[in-house]
C-alpha cells in the first residue's frame, strides 16, 4: 500500500502554503526580485491589486519572513520593501512554475476550451 499525502486543516505548513502560494504573495516576490521597492511601485506593477489586498500581503510576507520593511525618514515618511534571503530561496521555484506555465498554457488553454463545450452541451 502506497502513503497517500494528507493536508490536515491544521497543520502549520499548510498554513504556510496557502499564505506563500497566493497569487498576489507570488507575484509580490518576483517583483521585488530587481531590488527594494516602496508600496506604490510594487502596486503599479501589480494591476489589480487593491491597497487592502496588498498591504494585508505584504503583512504575511514581512511576517513569514519572506520580506522586510523599512522606514525611510523622508517628508512625508516613506516605506520600502525587500525581498529577504529567506524569500530569494522562493525564486527558484516561482520561476519553475511560471516557465511551465508558459510552456503549457496552449495546452491549458485547449483543455479550458474542451471543458466549457462539454459544459454546454451538457
Amino acid at each position: 500500500m502506497t502513503d497517500l499525502q494528507r493536508f490536515a486543516v491544521d497543520c502549520p505548513s499548510r498554513l504556510l502554503f496557502d499564505q506563500i502560494a497566493d497569487k498576489w504573495s507570488m507575484m509580490v516576490l518576483t517583483v521585488l526580485d530587481r531590488g527594494p521597492l516602496r508600496f506604490n511601485a510594487i502596486k503599479r506593477l501589480l494591476e489589480g491589486v487593491s491597497q487592502k489586498a496588498l498591504t494585508q500581503c505584504l503583512r504575511r510576507l514581512e511576517r513569514n519572513g519572506l520580506v522586510s520593511r523599512r522606514v525611510l525618514p523622508l517628508s512625508p515618511v516613506a516605506v520600502e520593501y525587500e525581498i529577504t534571503e529567506l524569500g530569494r530561496s522562493l525564486q527558484e521555484p516561482f520561476k519553475a512554475l511560471y516557465a511551465w506555465t508558459l510552456r503549457h498554457f496552449t495546452a491549458v488553454e485547449s483543455a479550458r476550451a474542451s471543458f466549457d463545450q462539454r459544459a454546454l452541451a451538457a
